[in-house]
């Protein structure tokens, strides 16, 4: 597959642990745990199969002095078992005292998440808020100043919605609230930066549940500000809602060119696999071009043609097994992410999408001649038949990682 060539809208590189965010860089996958942070084993065992799965960030709750204390053996336990993802603090409500009172803490973290509606109340406020950027001075920490639509400053709603009707064509309600977003972000920025904080250590969100809201806010965002922005629907849902909805507001802006680093915010169903929130962030950007994290499955959809389901099987089959071999593959067949391999189920469009695709199969229809033709780079290269047709495809797959990506490549 093709990289999209997608303008960027200019932002000021940020450095988090040993990943970069905006600038030219690529945009970052990140996630976050739902684990009791102060659950060491469990937390370091979320953590590391996020970051396995393709998580860059991770995000962990620090909510409490025992969570707190967790953090750097989290930090070390990550570390032994050669994790390096980088970890970013969460922090509500008591940010300024955790990070002022367990030091270790704040020096484990690559980032802090500070939200600047529940960071204190009337003259606290700026004091607190103060402490958490000095915390991060101190210690060359990044910093994301991350609004949400459900925690916003009372004090700057109020002191907006007044000016805002005392206007000739004042704004309507949901305008309103977009403005208060944008504001916040960027009133916290200027101050961080006041305190001494470097442009290059400021990440910003403006999070929302709506995607035309979403849209909107992000868009003033990056129209008004140079910050590098983290993009993501908050409280998306679960399931295909959660998926379709994020989905639709981060390709309007990752279209427009809006967007250094994303999470989808999916909520897990009981018992579910927290990594599914990295996988879809990654298909997104890898659909739209804008990155590759592992081969593309090209799958017809099926139908009366198609009465078999010898294709579907083998195309979660061949799907299931891409995702599994990436993590050797990454290491020692590099490039191998953006090849695409089609698992057609007939004549009709079969043979041409195994044409475009490095390799491609074609399983017989109803009614057509028991064979399965393999085409390698756009050439038919052999006829598979019989019950071995999925084991046999799947040799031809694993021959042509070899020979074409990485160290494997052969020499022209």
């Amino acid at each position: 597959m093709s990289l999209s060539k997608i303008q960027r809208h200019h932002t000021i590189p940020v450095r988090v642990g040993n990943v970069v965010v905006g600038g030219d860089a690529p945009i970052v996958v990140q996630s976050m745990t739902n684990t009791d942070t102060a659950d060491i084993p469990s937390t370091v065992a979320q953590v590391a199969d996020l970051a396995r799965a393709g998580s860059e960030l991770v995000r962990i709750t620090v909510n409490n002095e025992q969570a707190a204390r967790a953090v750097p053996a989290i930090r070390e336990g990550l570390d032994k078992c050669g994790v390096t993802v980088p970890l970013v603090g969460d922090f509500h409500y008591n940010g300024h005292r955790l990070l002022s009172e367990f030091p270790e803490c704040a020096r484990a973290l690559a980032k802090y998440r500070i939200n600047p509606g529940n960071v204190g109340s009337g003259a606290k406020r700026d004091a607190q808020f103060a402490t958490m950027i000095e915390t991060a001075i101190a210690n060359d920490k990044a910093v994301r100043i991350g609004v949400n639509w459900g925690s916003l400053d009372k004090g700057l709603i109020a002191q907006m919605m007044d000016e805002n009707a005392g206007l000739p064509e004042p704004l309507d309600a949901d305008q309103m609230t977009r403005e208060i977003m944008v504001t916040s972000a960027l009133q916290s920025a200027a101050r961080a930066e006041a305190l001494g904080l470097g442009r290059d250590r400021i990440i910003l969100s403006c999070k929302m549940s709506g995607v035309q809201d979403l849209i909107s806010v992000y868009s003033q965002l990056a129209a008004r500000c140079d910050y590098a922005l983290h993009l993501g629907l908050t409280e998306a849902g679960m399931g295909s809602k959660g998926i379709v909805a994020s989905t639709a507001a981060l390709a309007v802006l990752l279209q427009r060119g809006i967007g250094d680093t994303i999470r989808i915010s999916l909520t897990p169903e009981p018992g579910g696999d927290r990594s599914q929130e990295v996988r879809v962030a990654q298909e997104i950007l890898q659909s739209m071009g804008l990155r590759a994290f592992t081969p593309m499955v090209i799958a017809c959809p099926g139908c009366g043609r198609t009465t078999s389901t010898y294709f579907q099987q083998l195309a979660q089959d061949i799907q299931s097994y891409l995702r599994e071999q990436m993590p050797l593959w990454r290491e020692h067949y590099p490039g191998v992410e953006e090849m695409d391999v089609a698992v057609m189920g007939c004549v009709v469009n079969g043979p041409g999408e195994s044409k475009h695709a490095n390799i491609g199969i074609s399983l017989p229809g109803t009614g057509e001649q028991p064979a399965a033709p393999v085409y390698v780079d756009g050439e038919r290269t052999v006829t598979l038949k019989g019950d071995n047709i999925a084991v046999e495809f799947q040799a031809i797959v694993d021959n042509y990682v070899r020979s074409h990506y990485g160290g494997g490549r052969t020499q022209s």
